[in-house]
């Protein structure tokens, strides 16, 4: 399991005896080879009746664990400026809430507009990595200015922090302890979190950048899924004259049968 998926079941499509897109396949709901097919060809999906889809494969963005440590920062960063900034006259507030907020909102929207465009989505996942990193420098100028500790590797509690952010990743593993933190303890906390969704979103744009550039985007994929359209159409076809010829032969049979009865 990768550092992008959750405990939950991976997305997949419905076959096609269900509503929904069936998997990649040769035929409508079976597996095999896609019709149209190249070392670099994109991978087309088919409705249940056989129509191919243009549409990728959507992402279930709540699943990505960066997604959910962003949803953890979110919270904390609330959190942290209720009890440790100004409520009046600090615009720091309104700039670390909303550089947390922006980081979860533009992997959600990316993610989600991703199924028609990788070009959107790279850009919405590279603006959420920089708010993300926004976060950071605010949470490390935070320590500085009020003379207090960034952890560091070798400090035991920093590897404690550090292995308790690597092994949780939902709100709710966080929810009863962030109100007995401190300062120093939540900026901490905070930073160990960034530097996770930091890592995690890289490699995520990165792969998705890789698909980009091998398979294409929407115009490659109406191109390709045209392509298997009339693909389907030619098998259909062929099918149907198959099958036509073959009626053809039963009655010739069968008339030879009833003249050698009529005899």
């Amino acid at each position: 399991m990768t550092e992008e998926q959750s405990d939950n079941k991976p997305y997949h499509t419905t076959s096609s005896g269900n509503s929904g897109l069936s998997g990649i396949s040769g035929n409508p709901g079976t597996s095999g080879s896609p019709r149209y097919s190249s070392k670099h060809s994109p991978q087309i999906r088919h409705y249940a009746d056989g129509v191919a889809s243009v549409l990728r494969k959507p992402v279930v963005y709540t699943g990505l664990r960066f997604y959910m440590r962003s949803e953890v920062l979110y919270q904390l960063t609330q959190t942290f400026c209720q009890h440790y900034l100004p409520k009046y006259g600090d615009r720091t507030v309104d700039q670390m809430v909303q550089a947390a907020r922006s980081t979860k909102q533009n992997i959600a929207e990316g993610s989600s507009d991703g199924q028609t465009s990788t070009e959107t989505e790279l850009k919405l996942l590279g603006i959420a990595r920089g708010s993300n990193k926004e976060l950071l420098e605010d949470y490390l100028d935070y320590l500085k200015r009020h003379g207090l500790n960034e952890w560091h590797n070798g400090n035991p509690r920093f590897e404690q922090l550090h292995q308790y952010c690597k092994d949780h990743y939902k709100f709710e593993d966080y929810k009863s302890i962030l109100p007995r933190m401190n300062d120093e303890e939540l900026a901490n906390m905070a930073i160990c979190l960034c530097h996770q969704v930091d890592s995690a979103l890289t490699k995520y744009i990165e792969r998705k950048d890789r698909e980009f550039t091998t398979e294409g985007g929407i115009r490659e994929r109406m191109t390709a899924a045209r392509l298997d359209q009339r693909a389907t159409q030619k098998e259909v076809i062929e099918a149907q004259r198959r099958e036509i010829e073959s009626l053809k032969e039963e009655n010739t049979r069968l008339r030879k049968i009833l003249e050698e009865m009529r005899k």
